[in-house]
């Protein structure tokens, strides 16, 4: 595998979310890459590793938490932020308890992804 760089992946199956999050990083100045899917965000891993991961957590075919799982099982361990529309009790403390750096529900407050990014990149 690549050594990380300093961009961020976003995994939403939301279009709007991922232009929308893509533009609000790039904003502060972070390069973006986008993925609609988990597989398709695993599948991209040879050509380099994130520092950090966004990922939303209810997706079909492979949740944000999947995602996280699938990861760790291949041992690699990228700094993660869960996101979703949908809580449900319990599942932030899932996410959290499987290795994620935040857990935010939607829409996520600008400053506390900000401030997740920095923890979870200085952490990575």
């Amino acid at each position: 595998m690549a050594e990380t760089s300093r961009w961020i992946a976003i995994v939403d199956d939301d279009p709007s979310v991922l232009k929308a999050l893509a533009r609000l990083l790039g904003g502060r100045s972070w390069t973006t890459k986008t993925y609609r899917s988990g597989q398709q965000f695993i599948a991209s891993l040879p050509g380099g590793m994130p520092a950090c991961l966004v990922a939303d957590l209810q997706m079909p075919e492979m949740t944000g938490l999947e995602l996280q799982q699938a990861l760790t099982r291949k041992g690699i361990r990228i700094p993660t932020i869960i996101i979703t529309a949908h809580d449900q009790p319990g599942m932030r403390e899932r996410c959290m308890a499987a290795g994620a750096v935040a857990f935010f529900a939607k829409p996520v407050q600008d400053k506390l992804l900000f401030t997740a990014i920095d923890v979870a990149t200085r952490r990575g």
